[in-house]
Formats: structure tokens, sequence, C-alpha cells
């Protein structure tokens, strides 16, 4: 019962500085918005090298094997992203 509890406590300031949505949920992030010109895009890329310092600061990597990206929408431009 103590391990998921200090989990949570250790990754509570994860979504401090984070512009869009995050959302957590045990051990999975999720980071989304609504990508609608290159602004947001690059906000979206800053969330996600934002979250990529925080993660090489408390030395707990994120599986990069197991991100992904998910585009909605048959006319949306399929940004690059890098974590």
């Amino acid at each position: 019962m103590l391990g998921p509890l200090l989990f949570l406590i250790y990754i509570n300031d994860l979504e401090f500085g984070i512009d869009n949505w995050i959302l957590k949920f045990a051990d999975d992030t999720k980071i989304f918005t609504r990508i609608t010109d290159d602004n947001d895009w690059h906000s979206l890329q800053d969330d996600l090298s934002k979250l990529t310092t925080w993660s090489e600061k408390l030395q707990m990597l994120f599986n990069t094997s197991k991100c992904k990206v998910m585009h909605i929408g048959k006319l949306e431009k399929k940004y690059p992203y890098i974590i």
C-alpha cells in the first residue's frame, strides 16, 4: 500500500509548467491538445521537452518504446514529435 502512495507523491509535480491538457492514471501519462497551427504544435513539443527534462532530473525516464502519438482527423497535418 505504501509503494503506490509514495509513487503518486513522487510524480505529483509532473504537470507543473505544462500548458496543455495532461492526464495521469497510476503510471500512465497522457498529454494532449488540439493542433490548429504551428504555434499549437510548438506548444505541445515544448511541453514534451519539459516532461523529458523533468524525468531526467528525477532519474525516472519515460519508456519511449511505449510512447505513441495519435492524430485524429483526416485533414490534420501530421507533425513530428520528439521525446
